[in-house]
């Protein structure tokens, strides 16, 4: 995952040419998505039967690529997700900033009873 979005980008640009300070969430949050969220933070997210973003731990960076030091799991759906295709992290458990997206490798459909998780390390973020 290495797209910003564009509050991300204008944040630390400001901060880093312009001394303009940026203050780091204090937790961030994996959110799921049915359609891109793209720079501009226009995606659906998913909404009910059971959904809520989920915190995020990552492990100190390497090389400019840091990944999930811990698993994700989002609750068991109560209802249809639909097809989730994209992924986002955003700086708020709601509203608030997208920070960066990704479209996943395979879309996964999430339907009744089913869970969604994210292995230990299948998360990077990388800056390149």
């Amino acid at each position: 995952m290495a797209e910003m979005s564009n509050f991300l980008e204008n944040a630390l640009i400001n901060a880093t040419l312009r001394n303009t300070a940026y203050t780091s969430p204090a937790a961030v949050y994996l959110a799921l998505y049915t359609t891109d969220p793209t720079d501009a933070d226009a995606g659906a997210e998913v909404v009910g039967n059971g959904y809520e973003r989920q915190a995020i731990t990552f492990g100190a960076p390497s090389d400019g690529v840091s990944t999930n030091s811990a698993v994700i799991e989002f609750p068991q759906a109560t209802g249809s997700w639909g097809t989730i295709a994209y992924i986002g992290i955003r700086d708020a458990s709601t509203a608030g900033n997208l920070l960066f997206h990704s479209p996943l490798d395979v879309s996964k459909i999430i339907a009744t009873g089913d869970v969604f998780r994210v292995a230990i390390g299948s998360l990077s973020v990388a800056l390149a």
